[in-house]
């Protein structure tokens, strides 16, 4: 069975390679791995691709983010051939079994665009963190936090980003990620894309991944909750342009929670909120990184330039 599976890379060089190494072990399947180097500064391009020498490198010049590294990916991927295309961050595990699983099921019904697997958390290995995707402007939450019905395979709004599997015409008849997303949400737009050309997103309950969720803990109270809070407001202009009442909602939403963060004493967090808020609002998008890290007086994560560590 083939596989293409693209691994997106930034400033996370030991996840990096820890999980090309547990997919390259898979014998079950034949993976290719496409290795996106998203213009990190921990650790060289060459450097992975010492140590990962089955991987296939693409070099990004700058930072494009989710949405645009793993267009990258997607465009190599799909040059290769036809096989199902696998999107998996680094900090994500799933087993070899798990993936066959997936593979069968999408093979399995030709209605399925998208499917993916019970997302469960890397240390509390029970915890269930997601059960598939809820529309991300209609709900609070757009994680299911519980199994919806007794049946195994079941269909979804969409399927989270973390691992998802999709099949390989879904790009060519429905497009790329949309680039404006930059981070988050550009997987559920996608998703709902392709459903208005009948494609399916699903979740196969049998299969279990595992997402490492304190790897990228630095970066929640500023990056991810800017980027989360003003990617609503691009989704709502693309899927919900005439529903007037999400818009002042969301706004309303976001100036509360502003004032909740500052009342309790996060004040960075509270400044990534009121500027998703103006740029959602006004209409500005795509990667906002350096800036957004500015306003709120947070610095990235320190690069590896010693010593990187790496699980054998």
């Amino acid at each position: 069975m083939q596989l293409a599976i693209i691994i997106l890379n930034w400033n996370a060089a030991a996840d990096t390679i820890k999980c090309v190494r547990h997919m390259a072990a898979c014998t079950l399947f034949q993976p290719t791995i496409w290795f996106v180097y998203n213009a990190s500064t921990d650790v060289s391009a060459e450097f992975i691709a010492r140590e990962c020498p089955q991987v296939r490198l693409i070099r990004n010049a700058a930072n494009l983010g989710f949405a645009g590294g793993n267009n990258r990916g997607l465009v190599q991927a799909l040059a290769a051939g036809d096989a199902p295309i696998m999107l998996l961050n680094n900090d994500a595990m799933v087993g070899e079994d798990d993936v066959i699983r997936l593979m069968e099921t999408l093979q399995a019904d030709e209605r399925i665009g998208f499917i993916g697997p019970c997302l469960y958390d890397a240390e509390k290995r029970e915890l269930l963190l997601s059960a598939g995707g809820k529309n991300p402007v209609l709900h609070h939450h757009s994680h299911m936090a519980g199994l919806p019905t007794s049946e195994p395979i079941y269909p979804v709004m969409c399927v989270p980003g973390t691992i998802i599997l999709v099949r390989a015409e879904v790009f060519r008849k429905v497009g790329f990620l949309d680039e404006a997303y930059f981070f988050a949400t550009e997987v559920a737009d996608l998703c709902m894309q392709a459903r208005r050309r009948d494609y399916l997103s699903a979740i196969d309950s049998r299969s279990r991944a595992y997402h490492a969720l304190g790897r990228s803990s630095s970066l929640r109270e500023s990056l991810y909750t800017y980027y989360i809070i003003r990617n609503r407001f691009l989704f709502m202009r693309k899927h919900h342009r005439w529903q007037l009442w999400l818009f002042g909602f969301w706004t309303l939403y976001s100036l509360a929670l502003a004032l909740k963060l500052q009342l309790s004493g996060k004040p960075h967090t509270a400044q990534a909120v009121r500027l998703g808020l103006l740029d959602g609002l006004q209409g500005r998008f795509g990667g906002q990184n350096e800036r957004v890290l500015a306003a709120v007086g947070k610095q990235p994560a320190a690069p590896l330039t010693k010593k990187l560590e790496v699980d054998g």
